[in-house]
């Protein structure tokens, strides 16, 4: 074990998602198992300014695998991104001889991250988290598989009441910048149609589609949309839509922020696990300022800077698939 590491900080910053607990778990037993105390930093940035730490222990962290959320609590802190809020930060880090501090967190959290360590010199490694599943130098974020999940199942119920009633409904999925949700959910439930910020949404195209299906005589049809979709989300796009086709009644349906809540699936569940094994294991190493993430199913570190200065795309090919298969 590297000599000069005694003691870490764990905190979860910005959204929450599912599978949180997971990863502060597995930080918790594995800094224990070599030896680290490990320091728990309540509401998220907002809580590291103002002290607010806790001891975490194994029993600390005893039956929270399966729990969504975060029993750190989390936030958005403004005051993290001024200079005299990191100042005040880093004294805290400083003065609780704290010797790391591992962020759970998406690409907000990990710019505010890389910025407080180059500035204040304390050593900051990132685990992903977000259902966006847009974080640079992962494959996959913690919360993402529970997220699709949860549209899936809502849209399987939604396309029941659809088919009884002959009805065109466009569900509308988290995804402000992304639509990863939306494009892998959309393929799962079979959708005629996704709409995402990383396309151009026609909608005299999309009305072709629907056009289509109904000569086909579909019982009922689902547009998945992401809601940073560049024609303005799904209850713009449905009302332009009632224009052009009358052939199903038009419902629109919200998901919204039960995307990030429930147990997570098995999936993140060990995802969260991998990251918060190996975050711990790249510190004792001797590892600085770097996210850990899994690339074709290995454990793979990036440089911060790195992290923050790119940006993922999605999987065109994914695109690809979604069109052929709606046909």
């Amino acid at each position: 074990m590297n000599s000069i590491l005694s003691r870490i900080a764990v905190v979860t910053t910005g959204g929450d998602c599912p599978g949180l607990n997971a990863a502060i778990r597995a930080v918790v037993r594995t800094s224990i198992h070599h030896g680290l105390e490990i320091k728990g930093i309540v509401h998220g940035y907002d809580g590291l300014i103002s002290g607010d730490l806790i001891d975490l222990k194994n029993e600390s962290v005893s039956n929270i695998i399966q729990r969504g959320g975060t029993i750190l609590k989390t936030s958005r802190s403004d005051r993290f991104k001024t200079d005299e809020g990191m100042k005040l930060a880093a004294e805290q880090v400083k003065s609780n001889n704290i010797d790391a501090l591992v962020v759970i967190g998406g690409d907000g959290s990990f710019r505010g991250a890389e910025k407080f360590s180059s500035i204040h010199g304390i050593n900051v490694m990132c685990i992903p988290k977000t259902i966006d599943n847009d974080i640079f130098g992962t494959d996959q974020s913690i919360g993402f598989d529970t997220a699709v999940n949860t549209v899936v199942q809502a849209v399987d119920k939604i396309r029941d009441t659809a088919a009884s009633h002959d009805r065109l409904f466009f569900v509308e999925v988290m995804g402000r910048d992304s639509g990863m949700i939306a494009l892998t959910s959309g393929i799962a439930v079979g959708a005629e149609a996704i709409l995402i910020p990383e396309t151009d949404t026609r909608v005299e195209q999309l009305v072709k589609i629907l056009e289509r299906g109904w000569q086909r005589k579909k019982t009922s049809m689902i547009v998945i949309v992401a809601e940073g979709d560049d024609a303005g989300g799904a209850y713009a796009i449905a009302e332009e839509v009632k224009k052009r086709f009358t052939g199903f009644d038009t419902r629109v349906s919200i998901l919204g922020h039960m995307q990030r809540g429930g147990s997570p699936t098995s999936a993140d569940r060990v995802l969260a696990s991998r990251l918060g094994f190996a975050v711990i294991e790249g510190l004792v190493e001797g590892r600085k300022n770097e996210m850990v993430g899994v690339i074709n199913n290995q454990i793979h570190f990036t440089p911060l800077s790195e992290v923050v200065n790119n940006r993922k795309l999605i999987d065109r090919s994914l695109v690809t698939i979604a069109h052929m298969l709606s046909q």
